[in-house]
């Protein structure tokens, strides 16, 4: 198991940008896989991006690629993610998860940790 915390959320204008932060607790963080999901009011939690447990490897959702980049940093326990030319229709909660697997998948049924979430707000 591990505990993961959001933080870097805010207000930004469309065409801004944010940074992300999660950083986990415990000492098999290099063991997970790493996922970014948002929730907006009314609506599902949807797949973000994730990475795989060495970093070689990310994925996307249609709707960030290009604009969003996930990175990790497993000597601070700590994975990213950067949002870049943010748009209104991008403003949810934002949460990381982990899975103790090598495998990125887009659904948040196979993850098993959760951090509490961060909101971000896009202005038009």
């Amino acid at each position: 198991q591990v505990q993961l915390v959001e933080s870097g959320g805010g207000l930004v204008q469309a065409g801004g940008s944010l940074r992300l932060s999660c950083a986990a607790s415990g000492r098999t963080f290099s063991s997970y896989t790493m996922g970014w999901f948002r929730q907006a009011p009314g609506k599902e939690r949807e797949f973000v991006g994730g990475i795989s447990w060495t970093g070689g490897s990310a994925d996307y959702a249609d709707s960030v690629k290009g604009r969003f980049t996930i990175s990790r940093d497993n000597a601070k326990n700590t994975v990213y993610l950067q949002m870049n030319s943010l748009r209104p229709e991008d403003t949810a909660v934002y949460y990381c998860a982990a899975r103790p697997n090598m495998v990125v998948v887009t659904t948040w049924r196979g993850y098993s940790d959760w951090g509490q979430g961060t909101q971000v707000t896009v202005s038009s």
